[in-house]
């Protein structure tokens, strides 16, 4: 099986599997992946995670040229900026609309530049710091703009009333990564008001340090 072949079946199967475990619902979410020739592989506009074709993704050559498969999400302009702007550790990028994500995204006194607290190790070691962008329109390019303005810093953001975005090395560490991102809001919503005890500061540093973590 072609290189092709298997990110195209990879993407459907990991697509399914958010799907069926209710982490994005309807036509929601999408995913870009890329191929070592620089094209990409993304998932079609009105598109269900649990019903996607592989022989109908998108396909764009590496000039960012639509070559093949259906019309591709509405939201290109934010996956084109992580490959744009991080293109040395961004393989795949996912976008869901996770419930408990959005739900923390809307409530008073989040820290925008780090919106999700400090429960567990596994959300720091994957994600870093997660910045909390504004709403914007689903599809408009402003989206790509804001995480153009971030320079390449963050691996994860979270569009406020919309849904989080995670850009990594490929796709499986893309999916991991924003699942981490889903059971962290979830905790903190669990814990909302009952003054849970969070990592320290240096416990976070250890992590940060023995991991590699992207913390600034």
């Amino acid at each position: 099986m072609s290189e092709e072949a298997r990110l195209r079946e990879e993407i459907c199967l990991m697509a399914k599997s958010l799907y069926d475990r209710g982490l994005t619902a309807g036509s929601s979410g999408n995913i870009s992946a890329r191929l070592s020739d620089g094209r990409l592989l993304v998932t079609p506009t009105g598109s269900s995670f649990g019903r996607l074709d592989p022989a109908r993704l998108s396909c764009f050559d590496r000039d960012g040229r639509l070559v093949g498969g259906d019309k591709p999400t509405k939201e290109m302009p934010l996956h084109a900026a992580f490959y744009e702007t991080r293109p040395e550790k961004t393989g795949a990028v996912v976008h869901l609309h996770c419930c408990h994500s959005v739900a923390l995204s809307l409530l008073p006194g989040i820290d925008v530049d780090n919106m999700l607290p400090p429960l567990t190790a596994y959300s720091i070691m994957k994600l870093g710091k997660v910045k909390l962008l504004p709403y914007y329109m689903p599809g408009d390019p402003a989206m790509g703009d804001a995480i153009r303005g971030l320079a390449g810093k963050r691996s994860a953001v979270m569009l406020a009333a919309h849904g989080p975005v995670v850009a990594a090395k490929d796709l499986e560490a893309a999916v991991y990564a924003i699942e981490e991102l889903e059971e962290t809001a979830k905790l903190a919503m669990l814990t909302r008001g009952a003054s849970p005890s969070l990592l320290s500061a240096t416990q976070i540093a250890d992590i940060v340090r023995t991991y590699d973590v992207e913390w600034d």
